[in-house]
Parts: C-alpha cells; sequence; structure tokens
C-alpha cells in the first residue's frame, strides 16, 4: 500500500527535519537517513485519518527510532577505538533536504560532542523540545515519563549543555584565510607557522575508528599539537591534495585526499583568530559520501 499524496507531502516536507533529529540523536548521517526512510514506512502505514497533527506524529517516530538504535549501539560505543566524533557534514555538498537541516539548528561538532554527554533520554528531551519545539505533554508521552520528570529532564540537559564549549561566529573571509593558512603548515609541517595559528590550549582530536591510523587520545596545547603535525609530515610519502575547503558542521575545514586514497576531513573551531580545537575524520565508515564523491576504496 502507498500512500496518499498529501501524506507523501506532509513527509516530504519534513525530511530534512526527521535526518535533523536523527543526526543530532545518534551522530551518524548514514543512520539518519535510515531512520529517516523507516519513519517514511510506517507513516506510510499508519491511519492518517486518526493523525491531528502530521508533524508532531513524525517527530514521535523518528525520536523513538533514534532512542531504539542508541540502545544497540551503546556497547559499540563503549569499544570504539580511540577518540568519537560524529559523522562530518559537509555542508556545500549536501543535497538541499541536508542543508537545511545545517540551517535548521546548530550541528557544530563541539555541540554534538556536548551532546554526547547526555543520556539518551536526556538528549532526546532537549533536541525535541529546544530545537524542535515539541511540547512536554508529547514527549512525556513518547517517554513514557510523566510531564514534570520531562521537564526535569530538560533542565539537567541545559545544564550540562551549558559547560559545554560555545560555537564561536567566523565571518565567511576569515575562516577561509585560517583554514587554508592551517592546510598548508600542516602540510608541509610548519611548526613555526602552526604556532601563529594554534592557541595555547588547542586540543586535537582524530576519529580513525581502529580502522586508519588516528591518535588513541587527544593531543593537548600547541606545542604537541605542531610536532604531531609537524612528525605526519616528514612521515608522508607526498603532500596530499585539497579537494575542498568550505564549512564542516558549521565550522571552518577542508577535505583532502590522503596518501591510502581516503578522504579525510579536518574542521577547525576558531576563536579570536587562533584555532582552538582541531576535528579530523579519518573513519572510513564515516566517510562513505565523501569516497561517494570523491573515489577512494571501500573500507575493508
Amino acid at each position: 500500500m502507498s500512500a496518499a499524496p498529501d501524506a507523501t507531502d506532509a513527509f516530504t516536507a519534513m525530511r530534512g527535519e526527521l535526518i535533523g533529529l536523527a543526526y543530532r540523536m545518534t551522530g551518524s548521517l548514514a543512520q539518519a537517513e535510515d531512520i529517516a526512510q523507516e519513519t517514511f514506512l510506517r507513516w506510510n502505514a499508519a491511519d492518517h485519518a486518526q493523525v491531528e497533527v502530521p508533524r508532531a506524529f513524525l517527530l514521535k517516530i523518528a525520536a523513538r527510532l533514534s532512542l531504539d538504535h542508541l540502545k544497540s549501539a551503546r556497547s559499540r560505543r563503549e569499544a570504539y577505538v580511540g577518540p568519537w566524533l560524529p559523522e562530518p557534514l559537509v555542508e556545500d555538498l549536501e543535497p538541499p533536504q541536508q542543508a537545511a537541516l545545517s540551517r535548521a539548528q546548530d550541528i557544530s561538532v563541539a555541540f554534538l560532542l556536548t551532546l554526547q554527554r547526555l543520556s539518551p533520554a536526556e538528549r532526546a528531551v532537549f533536541i525535541l523540545h529546544d530545537l524542535f519545539e515539541t511540547p512536554f505533554a508529547e514527549i512525556a508521552t513518547l517517554l513514557n515519563r510523566s510531564e514534570p520528570a520531562c521537564r526535569k529532564l530538560a533542565s539537567r540537559a541545559r545544564a550540562l549543555l551549558g559547560e559545554g564549549s560555545p560555537r564561536h561566529a567566523v565571518d565567511e573571509d576569515e575562516a577561509k584565510r585560517i583554514a587554508r593558512a592551517f592546510f598548508a603548515a600542516s602540510r608541509d609541517g610548519d611548526e613555526a607557522a602552526l604556532r601563529t595559528l594554534l592557541a595555547q590550549d588547542v586540543v586535537l582530536r582524530t576519529d580513525g575508528g581502529g580502522i586508519r591510523p588516528a591518535a588513541l587520545n587527544p593531543v593537548l596545547g600547541a606545542e604537541k599539537v605542531g610536532r604531531f603535525f609537524a612528525g605526519l609530515a616528514r612521515k608522508a610519502a607526498g603532500r596530499p591534495p585539497l579537494l575542498h575547503l568550505g564549512r564542516i558542521n558549521g565550522l571552518p575545514g577542508y577535505v583532502t585526499l590522503e596518501a591510502d586514497g581516503l578522504p579525510q576531513t579536518t574542521a577547525l573551531d576558531i576563536h579570536d583568530g587562533r584555532i582552538i580545537a582541531i576535528h579530523v575524520m579519518r573513519n572510513p565508515e564515516k566517510l562513505a559520501a565523501l569516497r561517494g564523491r570523491f573515489g577512494g576504496p571501500a573500507p575493508r
């Protein structure tokens, strides 16, 4: 049975929001797209005459599926090799519905990492209420909790998120200038140039997922981060070409093609003209969309 045209239109209009909700819940764009597709199948099978507010109904389905995914993914996350980073969203390359999700609410790496500190219930309440304006009464039904309990979860989530790193706005010209300068300095292993770009308390996180080489722990401080990139440059067989310069999860960044033939993303959190955090994605399982665009072998 196929959905009626108006029902299909209702889902299509919501698809970007559903992907945005699931992406913030799971940190995986591929999983978010799967959740949106499963949401459509369940919406297709529903009795639409009994649905008063399609948007609320669709958000509830996507949130419930996201919570189910988080339960099944918990053990895998605990066994994850090295730092975990969300799947990168290279905004300039995304189709319109995914670009819409990046404009809808904050999807910076720092924000998504802070979301990971929340319990699944806290995350669901905060995202549904504060980001997608779902009433607490509807969230209570979804989570099988009382409305006051959901308000308490939201309050606790806001307190935890308030302790995280804020997103720092950087204009486009400065973003491109610093991203290009960092790309050149890190590629060349120029420690002096790197020191002019890095904040003293900069942190570097590299996510290889245990598949590609990456630092197993965050690298802290300008001196250590500078030496890290200088060491990589000395060992490199060649200089990685720059494939794309643009925003990655709202942050200045770029995509390179590495010596192993796979892409890599680098996102830079910049404050007062200095880089305070560097997020490097090397895990090929989280770069499938970029492999499709730029090429590279599938992960083993």
